[in-house]
């Protein structure tokens, strides 16, 4: 059963509801239509990014040096490097000092942590140098001599300040 409405045609199916039948011809011209629509879709994007290139003065590459006005003094250019060369190297000697202490100072408060006669709770480490400085409150003399004696153990310390206090 068909009936024609146009250029598509309509048939009844089993259950009696009616579908739509296209025929190749049609298909083909949605097909080509969606095809031209979506190149022209690009061209349109394309075109828009290209003008707007144009139009901005975009260039990849500048067409002169930067900041360059007149002769250039080069015993000026060299101290000013140098300057900076020196401001950078004691500002990285001062970074691994500060590294340094402060990998001490973890190294010596992990193993007071880690030790079952300390209450490590309580205590300060403080690092100058290859000087530690304990400050705090334990609880008895014998813990108060195993800080100090991980502390003076550890790699990097000469000397060891004791300020702990006994409970």
């Amino acid at each position: 059963m068909y009936e024609s409405v146009g250029f598509n045609h309509i048939q009844k199916n089993a259950s009696g509801m009616k579908t739509a039948l296209m025929n190749s011809g049609e298909m083909c011209m949605i097909r080509s239509l969606l095809k031209l629509v979506l190149v022209l879709i690009v061209l349109v994007g394309v075109g828009a990014f290209l003008v707007g290139r144009w139009t901005t003065n975009a260039k990849v590459v500048p067409d002169s040096p930067a900041g360059a006005s007149g002769p250039v003094d080069t015993s000026k250019a060299r101290d000013a490097g140098a300057k900076i060369g020196e401001a950078t190297a004691k500002a990285a000697n001062q970074a691994e000092d500060a590294i340094k202490h402060g990998a001490v100072t973890a190294t010596i408060k992990s193993k007071i942590v880690l030790d079952d006669l300390v209450k490590a709770r309580n205590i300060h480490v403080e690092t100058n140098g290859t000087v530690v400085t304990l400050t705090g409150v334990v609880d008895s003399e014998a813990g108060r001599k195993r800080a100090v004696e991980l502390a003076k153990e550890s790699e990097g310390v000469t000397s060891v300040i004791d300020h702990l206090r006994v409970r």
